[in-house]
């Protein structure tokens, strides 16, 4: 992750309401980590697009432990990622809200796609 992004662009967007929030669990610290992204949700499951894919810290905290919270319009859901390596990247951001996409392939250096699978709301 670049300076910009931990430093500068995840502390301001992460406090803005209307942001997607990914909240992993930390794979050396196990505590929770908290990260803004892109995506959209489609029926039960929210697709996303890592543009760093496996060196991103919330993609290695994903593959230590795949149980995470999203923060959708507001609300917390929990639910299972899936990295998805043999995903077209470049076709699912296509699908996917076009200002983050367009980020993503102009920043992106190793694209991968993630889905999340959300539990049922009770």
């Amino acid at each position: 992750m670049s300076f910009f992004h931990r430093h500068i662009a995840n502390p301001i967007t992460r406090r803005l309401p209307t942001q997607v929030l990914l909240e992993t669990t930390g794979r050396i610290s196990g505590r929770p980590r908290r990260t803004p992204i892109g995506g959209r949700l489609d029926g039960t499951a929210f697709w996303l697009v890592s543009d760093h894919g496996g060196t991103s810290d919330y993609i290695q905290n994903i593959q230590a432990n795949s149980r995470v919270r999203v923060r959708i319009r507001g609300r917390w859901r929990t639910g299972t990622a899936h990295p998805l390596p043999d995903d077209d990247a470049l076709a699912r951001l296509a699908t996917l809200p076009r200002f983050n996409s367009s980020l993503v392939r102009a920043l992106g250096t190793d694209l991968l796609t993630v889905r999340i699978d959300l539990d049922p709301v009770p």
